[in-house]
């Protein structure tokens, strides 16, 4: 059986069992699971990177932003603290 060590998601290890194939996961604690994100974080930032095309580019983005409110979770924010920081952030550039 291949070895991915992946994060899943999206009901992954059930769409493998319903298909009769086997799988085995394991449940991260929370700074396992922090580490795979910065992990996959950076994996997705490369692709976006590669992105050949805007269509691309719109999916690699799509990935970043969920990786990006998984990792506001384990801050214990949501994703609209982490917005007006980034807006509180903007206005404080624009005045100085």
């Amino acid at each position: 059986m291949p070895v991915y060590n992946k994060l899943v998601r999206d009901k992954i290890p059930e769409i493998i069992h319903n298909d009769g194939r086997a799988c085995i996961t394991k449940v991260l604690n929370d700074g396992e699971y922090e580490k795979e994100l910065k992990k996959k974080l950076k994996e997705e930032v490369t692709e976006y990177l590669s992105a050949q095309n805007k269509s691309e580019a719109l999916e690699e983005l799509a990935d970043v932003l969920e990786i990006i409110h998984a990792l506001s979770h384990i801050h214990g924010a949501s994703i609209e603290q982490v917005e007006k920081i980034r807006i509180d952030n903007a206005q404080t550039q624009k005045r100085g």
